[in-house]
């Protein structure tokens, strides 16, 4: 199976990784923290805005690499507090209102930033 890797130029990099990866048919897009690309915008205190502008940069780097939210298939949310679940979940059934992806929401501990959340998904091409 070839692979591929993709990184997209609106989108920084705090590390040694790839924005998206291609294998086969799926990509395999690294968990996204809510920072627009100009680092004009760095949300984190309002779980709401923090959701949206994560669901909006994967979306971009998703349309970057040939696909989009409807071939999502699996979606793993990390959050800073469980508390904010109700709150990221309002703003992420906007995104995916019908045949939503196979999804797991965990608590950790600390996300690099202070961030409240850093979401990651699997797509299909």
């Amino acid at each position: 199976m070839k692979k591929e890797v993709h990184d997209v130029d609106m989108l920084i990099k705090g590390g040694p990784y790839s924005h998206v990866v291609q294998a086969g048919e799926f990509l395999f897009v690294s968990g996204m923290v809510p920072l627009q690309a100009n680092r004009q915008l760095a949300v984190t205190d309002d779980i709401k805005k923090a959701t949206e502008l994560v669901l909006d940069n994967i979306k971009r780097t998703l349309e970057s690499a040939g696909s989009d939210l409807d071939k999502v298939v699996k979606v793993t949310v990390f959050l800073r507090d469980l508390g904010d679940f109700n709150g990221m979940n309002e703003v992420y059934q906007v995104f995916f209102p019908k045949a939503p992806p196979a999804r797991t929401c965990v608590a950790v501990k600390e996300i690099p930033g202070n961030f409240p959340l850093e979401i990651e998904v699997i797509a299909i091409k």
